[in-house]
């Protein structure tokens, strides 16, 4: 007879990586969508740029990884059906809002779906109320942030800029954003890929596998691996919801955003607090629109954008819980 309990720890990685792969051409955008709409890089660059960083990124730290094993719900007390129904939930939005090139939140995903799974599985009394908060309020305040650094990232190099030609500031920014992208997709790794390593390690701890809640080499490898190949694998409906339906980029635009954006995800990085890396790339480039003319920000397509911030916790919670229903009654 089949070990069950091996084989669902295998659904469970590989349904984890999965998810990991999808975020990485979902979110490709949040990484590259600046510099190739500002034609500072081909699309075919700009991509295995944003593979090899989010790779080195994804392998900077384990911060992260904790808070979304440990601080949402009891890990010893997570059960692998709950941990397969959390990660479906996450994955068909995923791919429901990558169809639409809607830039929705995978981070947003993700927890909606833990938070209703566990809910449905282990009773609302196992979830952690002081970690759910952080994680709530980090990815409430981080787009705010995004905003705000925008703004003032692109006066600042208005400041720098003012007298020189329009030439030389296009040829200036063009190069930098490549630095700038670097940055972008490193921090971007450093956050999303974590989210990932912190539910294998949950799944690898509940099955006592692990001693204490440490994310091993091998899973860091794992996820970091998925991440980068997702990543080169594209996105191409958000990157044009990204670069140019917001708002119209030229470089120094485009430089300013990825400055502030890098700054506030890996920020949030170092700190062990997930976010929403689609959150705060489009309100840096929010910022960055209304520092040239609150006009220039096409509001419409931003309006878009939040609702679907809104609606994605409440929805993919629910068909985690029902996900979970399923399982147990197959």
């Amino acid at each position: 007879m089949p070990d069950i309990g091996l084989m669902m720890l295998i659904a469970v990685v590989l349904l984890a990586l999965t998810f990991d792969y999808i975020n990485g051409f979902h979110d490709t955008a949040n990484a590259i969508a600046t510099s190739v709409s500002t034609k500072a890089l081909s699309p075919r660059i700009a991509i295995v740029i944003a593979a090899l960083f989010n790779f080195a990124g994804a392998m900077s730290g384990t911060q992260v990884a904790k808070t979304i094993g440990k601080d949402i719900a009891n890990p010893a007390l997570v059960t692998k059906e709950v941990i397969i129904a959390a990660l479906l939930a996450a994955i068909v939005w995923n791919l429901v809002t990558w169809w639409f090139g809607i830039p929705s939140s995978s981070s947003h995903a993700l927890i909606g779906g833990i938070v209703g799974a566990v809910a449905a599985g282990n009773g609302i009394a196992v979830l952690k109320p002081e970690g759910i908060l952080k994680i709530v309020s980090a990815l409430l305040v981080s787009p705010l942030l995004g905003l705000a650094m925008g703004f003032l990232f692109m006066n600042l190099l208005f400041w720098v800029v003012y007298r020189w030609s329009r030439v030389k500031v296009n040829e200036n920014s063009r190069k930098l954003q490549i630095l700038s992208a670097c940055a972008m997709a490193f921090s971007h790794g450093s956050n999303d890929a974590q989210k990932t390593m912190g539910i294998i390690t949950m799944a690898l701890f509940s099955a006592g596998l692990l001693d204490t809640f440490e994310v091993p080499l091998w899973v860091m490898m794992a996820a970091a691996t998925a991440m980068a190949l997702g990543t080169a694998a594209g996105g191409w409906r958000i990157i044009r919801t990204m670069g140019s339906k917001i708002v119209r980029l030229e470089p120094i635009n485009g430089l300013a955003a990825d400055l502030a954006s890098s700054t506030v995800i890996y920020g949030a990085s170092l700190m062990g607090m997930p976010v929403s890396t689609t959150h705060v790339v489009s309100s840096s480039i929010m910022g960055v629109g209304s520092a040239k003319r609150v006009r220039a920000v096409k509001w419409n397509m931003a309006q878009q954008i939040v609702t679907a911030w809104v609606i994605t916790i409440p929805i993919t919670a629910t068909v985690g819980g029902l996900t979970f229903y399923i399982i147990k009654f197959f």
